[in-house]
Protein backbone atom coordinates (compact mmCIF):
# COMPACT_ATOMS: atom_id res chain seq x y z
CA UNK A 1 0.00 0.00 0.00
CA UNK A 2 1.19 3.52 -0.80
CA UNK A 3 -0.13 6.74 0.69
CA UNK A 4 0.11 10.21 -0.85
CA UNK A 5 -0.92 13.07 1.43
CA UNK A 6 0.88 15.78 -0.55
CA UNK A 7 -2.39 17.17 -1.95
CA UNK A 8 -4.06 17.21 1.45
CA UNK A 9 -1.64 18.43 4.11
CA UNK A 10 1.55 20.43 3.97
CA UNK A 11 4.69 18.98 5.62
CA UNK A 12 4.47 21.50 8.47
CA UNK A 13 0.87 20.48 9.25
CA UNK A 14 1.97 16.84 9.42
CA UNK A 15 4.99 17.70 11.56
CA UNK A 16 2.75 19.57 13.98
CA UNK A 17 0.70 16.40 14.52
CA UNK A 18 3.60 13.95 14.63
CA UNK A 19 4.02 13.81 18.39
CA UNK A 20 0.32 13.54 19.16
CA UNK A 21 -0.18 10.55 16.82
CA UNK A 22 2.99 8.88 18.07
CA UNK A 23 1.65 9.25 21.61
CA UNK A 24 -1.73 7.88 20.50
CA UNK A 25 -0.04 4.86 18.90
CA UNK A 26 1.89 4.26 22.12
CA UNK A 27 -1.40 4.36 24.03
CA UNK A 28 -2.99 1.95 21.55
CA UNK A 29 -0.17 -0.59 21.52
CA UNK A 30 0.47 -0.29 25.25
CA UNK A 31 -3.26 -0.64 25.97
CA UNK A 32 -3.17 2.17 28.50
CA UNK A 33 -6.02 4.35 27.23
CA UNK A 34 -9.80 4.43 27.58
CA UNK A 35 -11.46 1.35 26.14
CA UNK A 36 -8.29 -0.72 26.51
CA UNK A 37 -10.37 -3.81 27.31
CA UNK A 38 -11.47 -3.79 23.64
CA UNK A 39 -8.05 -3.89 22.01
CA UNK A 40 -7.84 -7.59 21.25
CA UNK A 41 -7.95 -6.79 17.52
CA UNK A 42 -4.51 -5.16 17.67
CA UNK A 43 -2.71 -8.51 18.05
CA UNK A 44 -5.41 -10.70 16.52
CA UNK A 45 -3.69 -11.30 13.14
CA UNK A 46 -0.87 -13.00 15.05
CA UNK A 47 -2.71 -14.37 18.07
CA UNK A 48 -6.08 -15.55 16.75
CA UNK A 49 -7.58 -18.79 18.04
CA UNK A 50 -6.08 -21.40 15.69
CA UNK A 51 -8.39 -24.20 16.87
CA UNK A 52 -11.53 -22.16 16.30
CA UNK A 53 -10.18 -21.02 12.94
CA UNK A 54 -9.89 -24.67 11.89
CA UNK A 55 -13.49 -25.26 13.01
CA UNK A 56 -14.63 -22.25 10.99
CA UNK A 57 -13.02 -23.68 7.86
CA UNK A 58 -14.57 -27.07 8.49
CA UNK A 59 -18.04 -25.63 9.05
CA UNK A 60 -17.73 -23.48 5.93
CA UNK A 61 -16.83 -26.54 3.85
CA UNK A 62 -19.86 -28.41 5.14
CA UNK A 63 -22.16 -25.45 4.51
CA UNK A 64 -20.82 -25.01 0.98
CA UNK A 65 -21.49 -28.68 0.22
CA UNK A 66 -24.95 -28.89 1.74
CA UNK A 67 -26.98 -25.75 1.05
CA UNK A 68 -27.95 -23.32 -1.68
CA UNK A 69 -27.94 -20.27 0.58
CA UNK A 70 -26.52 -19.08 3.89
CA UNK A 71 -28.55 -16.45 5.73
CA UNK A 72 -26.22 -14.25 7.80
CA UNK A 73 -28.21 -12.56 10.56
CA UNK A 74 -26.58 -9.59 12.27
CA UNK A 75 -26.46 -5.82 12.38
CA UNK A 76 -23.65 -3.23 12.41
CA UNK A 77 -20.29 -4.84 13.03
CA UNK A 78 -21.95 -8.24 13.11
CA UNK A 79 -22.47 -8.18 9.36
CA UNK A 80 -20.85 -5.17 7.68
CA UNK A 81 -17.28 -6.51 7.72
CA UNK A 82 -18.29 -9.86 6.25
CA UNK A 83 -20.48 -8.24 3.61
CA UNK A 84 -17.74 -5.77 2.72
CA UNK A 85 -15.17 -8.50 2.12
CA UNK A 86 -17.59 -10.79 0.29
CA UNK A 87 -18.82 -8.05 -2.04
CA UNK A 88 -15.28 -6.83 -2.70
CA UNK A 89 -13.81 -10.24 -3.54
CA UNK A 90 -16.66 -12.22 -5.11
CA UNK A 91 -17.72 -12.19 -8.77
CA UNK A 92 -20.61 -9.81 -9.30
CA UNK A 93 -22.63 -12.02 -11.65
CA UNK A 94 -21.51 -15.66 -11.47
CA UNK A 95 -20.76 -16.72 -7.92
CA UNK A 96 -19.93 -20.31 -7.02
CA UNK A 97 -21.13 -22.03 -3.89
CA UNK A 98 -24.04 -20.98 -1.68
CA UNK A 99 -25.62 -17.57 -2.04
CA UNK A 100 -24.79 -15.40 0.96
CA UNK A 101 -27.86 -13.48 2.08
CA UNK A 102 -27.94 -10.86 4.84
CA UNK A 103 -30.81 -10.31 7.25
CA UNK A 104 -31.41 -8.78 10.66
CA UNK A 105 -29.93 -5.40 9.74
CA UNK A 106 -33.26 -3.55 9.41
CA UNK A 107 -36.88 -3.61 10.56
CA UNK A 108 -38.51 -3.57 7.13
CA UNK A 109 -41.53 -5.85 6.87
CA UNK A 110 -41.33 -5.77 3.07
CA UNK A 111 -37.71 -6.96 3.01
CA UNK A 112 -38.38 -9.72 5.52
CA UNK A 113 -41.45 -10.96 3.67
CA UNK A 114 -39.52 -11.07 0.39
CA UNK A 115 -36.60 -12.91 1.99
CA UNK A 116 -38.85 -15.57 3.51
CA UNK A 117 -40.67 -16.04 0.20
CA UNK A 118 -37.31 -16.37 -1.58
CA UNK A 119 -36.04 -18.97 0.92
CA UNK A 120 -39.15 -21.12 0.81
CA UNK A 121 -38.29 -24.36 -0.97
CA UNK A 122 -34.54 -23.70 -0.86
CA UNK A 123 -31.90 -25.59 1.09
CA UNK A 124 -30.49 -22.98 3.42
CA UNK A 125 -28.47 -22.59 6.62
CA UNK A 126 -28.39 -19.78 9.16
CA UNK A 127 -25.45 -18.01 10.79
CA UNK A 128 -26.91 -15.83 13.55
CA UNK A 129 -24.42 -13.35 14.99
CA UNK A 130 -25.09 -11.52 18.23
CA UNK A 131 -23.09 -11.08 21.41
CA UNK A 132 -26.24 -11.06 23.52
CA UNK A 133 -28.94 -12.54 21.33
CA UNK A 134 -31.36 -9.79 22.35
CA UNK A 135 -30.59 -7.03 19.82
CA UNK A 136 -33.97 -6.26 18.28
CA UNK A 137 -33.30 -6.45 14.53
CA UNK A 138 -31.32 -9.71 14.39
CA UNK A 139 -33.46 -11.35 17.09
CA UNK A 140 -36.64 -10.74 15.08
CA UNK A 141 -35.00 -11.95 11.86
CA UNK A 142 -33.73 -15.08 13.59
CA UNK A 143 -37.22 -15.90 14.85
CA UNK A 144 -38.58 -15.73 11.31
CA UNK A 145 -35.75 -17.62 9.60
CA UNK A 146 -35.49 -20.28 12.31
CA UNK A 147 -39.23 -20.96 12.10
CA UNK A 148 -39.07 -21.33 8.31
CA UNK A 149 -36.02 -23.61 8.49
CA UNK A 150 -37.67 -25.86 11.08
CA UNK A 151 -40.85 -25.95 9.00
CA UNK A 152 -38.81 -26.89 5.91
CA UNK A 153 -36.46 -29.59 7.24
CA UNK A 154 -37.80 -30.39 10.71
CA UNK A 155 -36.57 -29.24 14.09
CA UNK A 156 -33.87 -31.89 14.47
CA UNK A 157 -32.29 -31.33 11.07
CA UNK A 158 -32.53 -27.57 11.52
CA UNK A 159 -30.22 -27.81 14.53
CA UNK A 160 -27.35 -28.91 12.28
CA UNK A 161 -28.01 -26.02 9.90
CA UNK A 162 -27.95 -23.22 12.48
CA UNK A 163 -24.59 -21.75 13.50
CA UNK A 164 -24.45 -19.22 16.33
CA UNK A 165 -21.62 -16.70 16.68
CA UNK A 166 -22.04 -15.28 20.14
CA UNK A 167 -20.56 -14.81 23.60
CA UNK A 168 -18.27 -17.54 24.86
CA UNK A 169 -20.21 -18.26 28.05
CA UNK A 170 -23.38 -16.21 28.55
CA UNK A 171 -26.30 -14.43 26.95
CA UNK A 172 -29.63 -15.40 25.46
CA UNK A 173 -28.22 -16.71 22.19
CA UNK A 174 -25.52 -18.75 23.92
CA UNK A 175 -28.13 -20.27 26.20
CA UNK A 176 -30.37 -21.16 23.26
CA UNK A 177 -27.49 -22.57 21.22
CA UNK A 178 -26.37 -24.80 24.08
CA UNK A 179 -29.88 -26.08 24.77
CA UNK A 180 -30.62 -26.75 21.09
CA UNK A 181 -27.19 -28.09 20.17
CA UNK A 182 -26.24 -25.47 17.56
CA UNK A 183 -22.58 -25.28 16.65
CA UNK A 184 -21.18 -22.10 18.19
CA UNK A 185 -18.34 -19.71 17.46
CA UNK A 186 -17.04 -16.94 19.68
CA UNK A 187 -17.37 -13.17 19.61
CA UNK A 188 -14.22 -12.30 21.58
CA UNK A 189 -14.80 -10.37 24.79
CA UNK A 190 -11.98 -7.96 24.02
CA UNK A 191 -12.95 -7.00 20.44
CA UNK A 192 -15.81 -4.58 19.77
CA UNK A 193 -18.27 -5.30 16.95
CA UNK A 194 -16.89 -2.93 14.33
CA UNK A 195 -13.40 -4.45 14.73
CA UNK A 196 -14.48 -8.11 14.49
CA UNK A 197 -14.23 -8.78 10.76
CA UNK A 198 -11.22 -11.12 11.16
CA UNK A 199 -12.85 -13.06 14.01
CA UNK A 200 -15.53 -15.74 13.64
CA UNK A 201 -18.03 -12.89 13.20
CA UNK A 202 -16.71 -12.19 9.72
CA UNK A 203 -14.71 -15.28 8.89
CA UNK A 204 -17.50 -17.88 8.78
CA UNK A 205 -19.60 -16.03 6.16
CA UNK A 206 -16.43 -15.02 4.28
CA UNK A 207 -15.18 -18.62 4.17
CA UNK A 208 -18.63 -19.83 3.08
CA UNK A 209 -18.33 -17.44 0.13
CA UNK A 210 -15.17 -19.28 -0.93
CA UNK A 211 -12.77 -16.43 -0.14
CA UNK A 212 -9.18 -17.19 0.90
CA UNK A 213 -9.19 -16.32 4.61
CA UNK A 214 -5.53 -17.29 4.97
CA UNK A 215 -4.68 -14.52 2.51
CA UNK A 216 -6.76 -12.03 4.50
CA UNK A 217 -4.73 -12.83 7.60
CA UNK A 218 -1.48 -12.59 5.65
CA UNK A 219 -2.37 -9.09 4.47
CA UNK A 220 -3.43 -8.02 7.97
CA UNK A 221 -0.17 -9.35 9.44
CA UNK A 222 1.86 -7.48 6.84
CA UNK A 223 0.05 -4.22 7.58
CA UNK A 224 0.38 -4.79 11.33
CA UNK A 225 4.17 -4.85 10.99
CA UNK A 226 3.99 -1.50 9.19
CA UNK A 227 1.22 0.31 11.06
CA UNK A 228 2.46 -0.39 14.60
CA UNK A 229 6.02 0.86 14.08
CA UNK A 230 7.00 4.12 15.77
CA UNK A 231 8.92 5.53 12.79
CA UNK A 232 6.54 8.25 11.60
CA UNK A 233 8.25 8.63 8.22
CA UNK A 234 7.77 4.91 7.45
CA UNK A 235 4.28 4.54 8.88
CA UNK A 236 1.44 5.48 6.48
CA UNK A 237 -1.19 4.89 9.17
CA UNK A 238 0.38 7.57 11.39
CA UNK A 239 0.80 9.97 8.46
CA UNK A 240 -2.82 9.54 7.42
CA UNK A 241 -4.06 9.96 11.00
CA UNK A 242 -1.95 13.11 11.32
CA UNK A 243 -3.35 14.51 8.09
CA UNK A 244 -6.93 13.81 9.18
CA UNK A 245 -6.28 15.72 12.40
CA UNK A 246 -4.77 18.59 10.41
CA UNK A 247 -7.88 18.71 8.24
CA UNK A 248 -10.06 19.02 11.34
CA UNK A 249 -7.87 21.84 12.61
CA UNK A 250 -8.40 23.54 9.25
CA UNK A 251 -12.16 23.44 9.77
CA UNK A 252 -13.06 20.35 7.77
CA UNK A 253 -15.93 18.33 9.23
CA UNK A 254 -16.60 15.70 6.52
CA UNK A 255 -14.34 12.99 5.14
CA UNK A 256 -15.47 11.42 1.88
CA UNK A 257 -14.11 7.97 1.06
CA UNK A 258 -13.95 7.70 -2.73
CA UNK A 259 -13.81 4.38 -4.60
CA UNK A 260 -13.75 3.70 -8.32
CA UNK A 261 -14.73 0.04 -8.01
CA UNK A 262 -18.44 -0.75 -7.47
CA UNK A 263 -17.38 -3.85 -5.54
CA UNK A 264 -16.12 -1.59 -2.76
CA UNK A 265 -19.52 -0.16 -1.87
CA UNK A 266 -19.95 -2.20 1.30
CA UNK A 267 -16.33 -1.66 2.27
CA UNK A 268 -17.22 2.02 2.33
CA UNK A 269 -20.21 1.20 4.54
CA UNK A 270 -17.96 -0.77 6.91
CA UNK A 271 -15.54 2.17 7.03
CA UNK A 272 -18.36 4.59 7.79
CA UNK A 273 -19.38 2.58 10.85
CA UNK A 274 -15.76 2.15 11.92
CA UNK A 275 -15.05 5.88 11.73
CA UNK A 276 -18.43 7.25 12.80
CA UNK A 277 -19.00 5.01 15.80
CA UNK A 278 -15.39 5.32 16.96
CA UNK A 279 -14.83 9.07 16.58
CA UNK A 280 -18.28 10.65 16.76
CA UNK A 281 -18.65 11.50 20.43
CA UNK A 282 -18.06 14.32 22.92
CA UNK A 283 -18.95 16.81 20.18
CA UNK A 284 -16.00 15.63 18.08
CA UNK A 285 -15.37 13.54 14.99
CA UNK A 286 -15.46 13.81 11.23
CA UNK A 287 -18.69 12.86 9.49
CA UNK A 288 -17.81 9.83 7.31
CA UNK A 289 -19.37 9.92 3.85
CA UNK A 290 -18.68 8.00 0.66
CA UNK A 291 -19.07 8.18 -3.10
CA UNK A 292 -18.68 5.59 -5.82
CA UNK A 293 -17.08 7.12 -8.87
CA UNK A 294 -17.36 7.62 -11.71
CA UNK A 295 -21.08 7.02 -11.04
CA UNK A 296 -21.45 9.71 -8.38
CA UNK A 297 -19.60 12.31 -10.43
CA UNK A 298 -22.92 12.59 -12.24
CA UNK A 299 -24.85 13.27 -9.02
CA UNK A 300 -22.68 14.47 -6.12
CA UNK A 301 -19.73 15.70 -8.14
CA UNK A 302 -21.13 19.22 -8.44
CA UNK A 303 -21.49 19.59 -4.65
CA UNK A 304 -18.00 18.24 -4.02
CA UNK A 305 -16.48 20.55 -6.61
CA UNK A 306 -18.27 23.78 -5.78
CA UNK A 307 -20.21 23.32 -2.54
CA UNK A 308 -19.12 24.57 0.89
CA UNK A 309 -15.45 23.87 1.67
CA UNK A 310 -16.18 21.66 4.70
CA UNK A 311 -14.87 18.37 3.37
CA UNK A 312 -11.82 16.49 2.19
CA UNK A 313 -11.47 13.24 0.25
CA UNK A 314 -9.61 9.97 0.67
CA UNK A 315 -9.36 8.09 -2.62
CA UNK A 316 -8.90 4.31 -2.70
CA UNK A 317 -7.29 3.01 -5.88
CA UNK A 318 -6.15 -0.42 -7.05
CA UNK A 319 -3.19 -0.23 -9.43
CA UNK A 320 -3.91 -3.49 -11.26
CA UNK A 321 -7.23 -4.76 -12.55
CA UNK A 322 -7.67 -8.44 -11.72
CA UNK A 323 -9.72 -8.63 -14.89
CA UNK A 324 -9.49 -6.02 -17.62
CA UNK A 325 -11.07 -5.50 -21.03
CA UNK A 326 -10.00 -3.48 -24.05
CA UNK A 327 -12.32 -0.99 -25.65
CA UNK A 328 -13.23 -2.14 -29.18
CA UNK A 329 -13.11 0.02 -32.28
CA UNK A 330 -16.17 0.82 -34.35
CA UNK A 331 -16.18 1.48 -38.09
CA UNK A 332 -18.90 4.14 -37.89
CA UNK A 333 -17.49 5.84 -34.77
CA UNK A 334 -20.84 7.53 -34.15
CA UNK A 335 -20.08 7.91 -30.45
CA UNK A 336 -16.69 9.46 -31.22
CA UNK A 337 -14.84 7.02 -28.99
CA UNK A 338 -12.42 5.49 -31.47
CA UNK A 339 -9.65 7.53 -29.87
CA UNK A 340 -10.00 5.09 -26.97
CA UNK A 341 -10.02 1.94 -29.12
CA UNK A 342 -7.43 -0.55 -27.88
CA UNK A 343 -7.08 1.07 -24.47
CA UNK A 344 -8.19 -0.83 -21.41
CA UNK A 345 -11.13 0.19 -19.25
CA UNK A 346 -8.87 0.20 -16.20
CA UNK A 347 -6.62 2.75 -17.90
CA UNK A 348 -9.61 4.97 -18.71
CA UNK A 349 -10.90 4.61 -15.15
CA UNK A 350 -7.51 5.66 -13.77
CA UNK A 351 -7.40 8.75 -15.95
CA UNK A 352 -10.87 9.64 -14.72
CA UNK A 353 -9.65 9.25 -11.13
CA UNK A 354 -6.58 11.43 -11.72
CA UNK A 355 -8.57 14.06 -13.59
CA UNK A 356 -11.23 14.22 -10.87
CA UNK A 357 -8.65 14.40 -8.11
CA UNK A 358 -6.90 17.31 -9.84
CA UNK A 359 -10.19 19.14 -10.40
CA UNK A 360 -11.15 18.78 -6.76
CA UNK A 361 -7.72 19.80 -5.46
CA UNK A 362 -7.73 22.81 -7.78
CA UNK A 363 -11.18 23.62 -6.41
CA UNK A 364 -9.92 23.63 -2.83
CA UNK A 365 -10.79 20.08 -1.76
CA UNK A 366 -7.83 18.36 -0.04
CA UNK A 367 -7.21 14.81 -1.26
CA UNK A 368 -5.44 11.75 0.14
CA UNK A 369 -4.61 8.90 -2.26
CA UNK A 370 -4.37 5.33 -0.97
CA UNK A 371 -2.99 2.96 -3.61
CA UNK A 372 -3.23 -0.80 -3.26
CA UNK A 373 -1.70 -3.28 -5.70
CA UNK A 374 -4.87 -5.10 -6.72
CA UNK A 375 -8.30 -6.04 -5.44
CA UNK A 376 -7.47 -9.39 -3.84
CA UNK A 377 -7.70 -10.99 -0.40
CA UNK A 378 -4.22 -10.02 0.80
CA UNK A 379 -4.71 -6.38 -0.13
CA UNK A 380 -8.12 -6.30 1.51
CA UNK A 381 -6.56 -7.75 4.66
CA UNK A 382 -4.06 -4.89 4.57
CA UNK A 383 -6.82 -2.34 4.06
CA UNK A 384 -8.93 -3.61 6.97
CA UNK A 385 -6.11 -3.51 9.48
CA UNK A 386 -4.82 -0.18 8.16
CA UNK A 387 -8.13 1.57 8.74
CA UNK A 388 -8.57 -0.01 12.17
CA UNK A 389 -5.21 1.36 13.33
CA UNK A 390 -5.85 4.78 11.76
CA UNK A 391 -9.20 5.13 13.50
CA UNK A 392 -7.83 3.94 16.85
CA UNK A 393 -4.93 6.39 16.65
CA UNK A 394 -7.13 9.23 15.39
CA UNK A 395 -9.62 8.73 18.20
CA UNK A 396 -7.02 8.75 20.94
CA UNK A 397 -5.26 11.73 19.37
CA UNK A 398 -8.56 13.63 19.28
CA UNK A 399 -9.17 12.89 22.95
CA UNK A 400 -12.06 10.43 22.70
CA UNK A 401 -12.50 6.76 23.57
CA UNK A 402 -12.57 5.10 20.11
CA UNK A 403 -13.88 1.82 21.47
CA UNK A 404 -17.23 2.64 23.05
CA UNK A 405 -20.52 3.82 21.58
CA UNK A 406 -22.65 5.26 24.38
CA UNK A 407 -24.79 7.31 22.03
CA UNK A 408 -26.47 4.31 20.41
CA UNK A 409 -28.28 3.51 23.65
CA UNK A 410 -30.48 6.62 23.49
CA UNK A 411 -32.63 5.55 20.56
CA UNK A 412 -32.90 2.01 21.95
CA UNK A 413 -34.41 3.24 25.21
CA UNK A 414 -36.96 5.35 23.34
CA UNK A 415 -37.84 2.47 21.00
CA UNK A 416 -38.25 0.00 23.87
CA UNK A 417 -40.55 2.51 25.61
CA UNK A 418 -42.72 2.97 22.54
CA UNK A 419 -42.90 -0.79 21.95
CA UNK A 420 -43.88 -1.45 25.56
CA UNK A 421 -40.88 -3.54 26.56
CA UNK A 422 -41.03 -4.44 30.28
CA UNK A 423 -38.77 -2.18 32.32
CA UNK A 424 -39.08 0.73 29.90
CA UNK A 425 -42.54 2.00 30.89
CA UNK A 426 -41.20 5.53 31.31
CA UNK A 427 -38.52 7.45 29.45
CA UNK A 428 -35.36 8.42 31.29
Amino acid sequence: MKLDVSQASQPKALADKKEVVLKALETLVGKTGAGNDFLGWVDWPEQYDKNEYARIKDAAMRIREEVEALVVIGIGGSYLGARAVIEALSPSYDRKGPEILFAGNHLSAQEMAELLAYLRGKRFAINVISKSGTTTEPAIAFRHCKALLEETVGKEKAKSLIFATTDRARGALKTLADSEGYETFVVPDDIGGRFTVLTAVGLLPIACAGIDTDALFEGARRMRSIALQSDFEKNPALQYAASRLAQMDAGKSIEILVCYEPKMRYMQEWWKQLAGESEGKDGKGLFPASVGNTTDLHSLGQWIQEGPRIHFETVLWFDEAVNDVKIPGDAENLDGLNYLAGKTMHYVNEQAMLATKKAHVDGGVPNHLLRFERLDAEQIGELLYFFEVVIGVSGYAAGVNPFNQPGVEYYKKNMFHLLGKPGFETLA
